[in-house]
């Protein structure tokens, strides 16, 4: 069926179909005119009259059918994926035709929730207008751009002789340079970092427009899980990456109910006295065919079908009950250290829900640390999230950020959270023996932390090395694979027994 396109808004092209105005209702009453012109005055009446009829529907045609949702974007005046889609499947058409190649590009800010959280709706309509801007400045005339939502953008590129690989990866490279240049909104200056991934005309899975956008999309996940301001191509293997996700998001729901999804338990040291602080309980997922899940891969799947709360409850209780178990045998472990998202933390009753579980399990509150991220403080303007850290600060549980110095956690969030302890984030403390640089950026951290008066942990340490240096700097908590990874409760009990007895082996200094 033949198809034409017209600029809208912001020089968006707006499809419309020529087949159907030819079996629209208006050409019903031409039809007995136009036997009769014929008839009584021959050939020539009957054209006139025909043509009549033809301006009368193109002129009352429907320039955006509903149906097909058709329509440029309010905000920057793109086309929307359907009308990307549309415009992708000509230029897969085009490139067939002519024996040239296409490709399709999708753009998008790694932080795009917190961002359209932090602006007010104007000011993300600018960012949303000036990423747009910078797009249409990048690429050729010939070439379009679609935007599929949030803050992503599709590039669709003009067939040409030569696509490859290589001119792909420097288009990408290009367009991430352009739009990370600082944004000044509203009197705001933002610098977003940018993801992008792409697909070429020869390696979608799908032969069609949708099908190629799909698969550059598929790559920008995989940019933006990797990032920041990484660039993915869609390959087999992102392709493969994307079906497992997928069949575990559909199996993760089960696994919840069926027991399969643990709490590990990472110890944590002081590094004052060698002894057991804490104890970190991150989840497992024991898969039948895949072995030992850890977060990356389980979380994803959580997300994916709105199961946060479901996990924080199994976190809690399978965490309260180690907790009670590790106090009946006489092995003391100090705090218990959890994770909250932000999910966790917008239900209004989730403080008087953890205090009543802290009743129930007799564990007092004090012993419980919750562990905010970076992307639960970029929401601490939310009232609910407020008042939940609020009340879980009153009854005596510990608040402790996590991400300091890596840019997702502000410095003054410690202040508005009354926050007890911070970590020293991993990539500070790799190579920390060995690399001053790195040395000055945990003494810094440190420093502010003492004169603040609260504790830092050191997350993440991989070496005997990196602990004896962070001790010698001034870290007062330590956790990491030399230390220990994370085990099952019931390995836990060997463990703590083993290090309980390697401590007293140990000769101390005597006080003069």
């Amino acid at each position: 069926m033949g198809r034409f396109w017209q600029l809208g808004r912001g020089g968006a092209p707006r499809r419309t179909r020529i087949g159907p105005i030819f079996g629209r209702k208006e050409l019903l009453p031409f039809l007995p005119a136009m036997l009769l012109a014929g008839l009584w005055f021959g050939i020539d009446a009957m054209l006139v009259i025909g043509l009549t009829a033809l301006a009368v529907a193109w002129l009352t045609r429907p320039l955006a059918p509903a149906a097909e949702g058709a329509g440029g974007d309010g905000a920057t005046g793109l086309p929307l994926r359907p009308e990307s889609e549309w415009l992708m499947d000509d230029l897969l058409r085009e490139a067939e035709r002519t024996g040239r190649h296409t490709a399709c590009l999708v753009i998008g800010c790694d932080e795009a929730a917190q961002l359209e959280r932090q602006l007010l709706p104007d000011e993300y309509e600018t960012l949303l207008q000036l990423l747009a801007d910078r797009l249409r400045g990048a690429v050729r005339e010939s070439d379009r751009i679609g935007r599929l939502g949030g803050t992503r953008f599709a590039v669709m590129l003009q067939p040409t002789q030569r696509q490859d690989l290589e001119s792909l990866i420097q288009l990408a490279v290009r367009l991430q340079a352009g739009c990370e240049e600082p944004y000044a909104v509203k009197g705001r200056n933002l610098s977003p970092t940018i993801h992008v991934g792409f697909c070429l005309m020869r390696r979608a899975p799908v032969p069609s427009g949708a099908g190629l956008i799909a698969a550059a999309e598929g790559a920008a996940d995989e940019a933006q899980r990797n990032g920041p301001s990484a660039i993915r191509a869609f390959s087999s293997e992102v392709q493969r990456s994307q079906r497992s996700r997928s069949a575990l998001a559909a199996e993760v729901f089960e696994a919840l109910e069926a027991g399969q999804v643990t709490c590990h338990f990472r110890p944590q040291l002081s590094t004052d006295t060698g002894e057991v602080s804490g104890m970190e309980a991150v989840p497992r997922w024991l898969h039948r065919e895949r072995g030992i899940l850890t977060e990356d891969d389980l979380l994803p799947a959580i997300d994916s079908e709105g199961l946060r709360e479901r996990l924080a409850e199994v976190m809690f209780y399978q965490g309260f009950g180690a907790l009670r178990s590790w106090q009946r045998v006489g092995l003391p472990v100090g705090t218990l250290s959890i994770g909250i998202s932000p999910e966790v933390l917008s239900n209004p009753k989730m403080a008087t829900r953890l205090k009543w579980e802290l009743e129930r399990f007799d564990i007092e509150p004090e012993r419980l640390r919750l562990v905010l991220s970076g992307g639960t403080l970029s929401r601490f303007d939310d009232e609910v999230i407020r008042r939940n850290l609020s009340h879980c600060s009153a009854i005596g549980c510990r608040l402790e950020l996590a991400g300091l110095g890596t840019g997702a956690v502000p410095v003054n969030a410690i202040r508005s959270t009354g926050a007890a302890r911070v970590r020293i984030h991993e990539s500070f403390v790799h190579d920390v023996d060995t690399d001053p640089d790195q040395q000055r950026l945990v003494t810094a951290i440190i420093s502010m932390a003492e004169q603040i008066g609260i504790e830092t942990l050191a997350d993440g340490v991989s070496s005997i090395g990196e602990h004896a240096m962070l001790a010698q700097l001034g870290a007062t908590n330590v956790q990491g694979d030399a230390i220990a990874p994370p085990m099952r409760l019931e390995e836990s009990f060997a463990w703590l027994e083993r290090h309980a007895e390697k401590l007293a082996a140990t000769p101390r200094l005597q006080g003069g």
